[in-house]
């Protein structure tokens, strides 16, 4: 069946209408939820702490509508079609500006594609927005394959590097010859792999983080700035807090019984990066639009198979490997997010961009979506 599938090409309209049964079967696990002990006193330095999450876990239950939600992501028009033997989901906005530059849209782990709610109006259509239409995009915004409504991957092997080569055939499939992509978090891993890759039409690639290490030449440490130095501790430190990503790497079938059969279990590992291993994300995150991320995870049972993207990048590099690429890149650093160090940066990319934001953080299209709007404009604006 895999194989006949992959030389489907047909696009179809897809609209979610989740089951009355999945969203009582969904407030029923709340209710039901079995709580374990915590030290007292200890915060988050264990883990996301049990008060947060059995307040978060009762506003789910109790007060958050997803009806709501599902409302306004109907709004946007989407569509399915099958690439590489896997489904993938996505939204299309079509700009009213006849010279709209298309521009792919990659979300991260564990966000989904309501990540990019607050800016597709504004980059679809900037007249309407105070913009200039000159700025306009057309938007493809995708379910990452495994991810949320792309639903589960049906073999191995969907890296970054995988992700990318059927993101161009999705530009190509919608019929684009030019095209720009713009990712954070995975979404930058997947976007950079793109300008790796340099399919025809891709004039360049916008990300939120590039994961550049030291190469080990001390030269290259030489002069760091004090905006560097703080970022390579950041970096440095990451690993010795990030146990999901440790965890999703080496052993995602088996997180997968967990959270596939917990709402508070999903729930709570979806909070370790969107609010900060110390909690600090906890009151600038809009709650109801973290649990419909969270939502996308449980309905459709993606939360081991969104991990195994991490276990395939770290078996074949595409996480974050030195080769080249020469597409034009820009890099756009907000304050509260892991900070790029640019030279080291320099090695692989061609950086022809570089903004540092005053503030916003890991996931910029939602806390800082302004910001994010302007940089992507001022990138493009020179390679339209």
């Amino acid at each position: 069946m895999i194989a006949a599938e992959r030389f489907d090409t047909e696009i179809r309209p897809f609209r979610m209408d989740v089951s009355e049964a999945d969203l009582e079967d969904l407030h029923d696990r709340l209710a039901r939820t079995r709580w374990p002990e915590e030290l007292p006193g200890v915060g988050w330095s264990y883990g996301v702490a049990l008060g947060y999450v059995k307040e978060l876990a009762e506003y789910w239950r109790t007060s958050y509508d997803w009806r709501k939600h599902e409302a306004l992501l109907n709004e946007f028009p989407q569509f399915t079609t099958t690439i590489d033997g896997t489904n993938v989901h996505f939204l299309h906005m079509r700009s009213p500006e006849p010279a709209a530059l298309p521009l792919i849209l990659t979300h991260g782990w564990p966000g989904s594609v309501a990540e990019f709610l607050d800016v597709i109006g504004p980059l679809t259509d900037p007249r309407s927005h105070g913009g200039d239409p000159a700025d306009a995009f057309d938007v493809v915004v995708p379910s990452i394959p495994g991810y949320g409504f792309s639903g589960p991957t049906p073999d191995t092997g969907w890296d970054s590097a995988r992700i990318a080569r059927a993101w161009a055939e999705l530009m190509n499939r919608l019929g684009y010859e030019r095209y720009g992509a713009h990712g954070g978090d995975a979404g930058a891993l997947i976007s950079r792999e793109l300008g790796i890759l340099k399919p025809a039409g891709l004039v360049g690639v916008h990300v939120l983080q590039i994961f550049a290490f030291p190469s080990g030449d001390p030269a290259e440490m030489a002069d760091l700035s004090d905006f560097d130095k703080e970022a390579l501790q950041i970096l440095s430190g990451f690993e010795d807090r990030a146990g999901y990503l440790k965890i999703q790497q080496t052993r995602p079938q088996t997180l997968a019984y967990a959270l596939t059969d917990s709402p508070a279990g999903q729930l709570a590992w979806n909070s370790e990066l969107f609010m900060g291993f110390a909690g600090e994300n906890v009151d600038g995150v809009d709650r109801d639009r973290f649990l419909t991320h969270v939502m996308m995870y449980w309905l459709t049972a993606t939360a081991g198979s969104s991990a195994r993207q991490y276990y395939e990048d770290a078996r074949t590099g595409a996480g974050y490997r030195e080769v080249p690429n020469t597409v034009p890149t820009g890099v756009a650093v907000f304050k509260n997010d892991f900070h790029t160090i640019r030279r080291f940066a320099e090695r692989a990319n061609n950086i022809v961009h570089w903004s540092v934001s005053d503030r916003g953080g890991h996931f910029a299209a939602t806390d800082a979506p302004d910001l994010l709007i302007w940089d992507l404009r001022e990138f493009f604006r020179g390679l339209r």
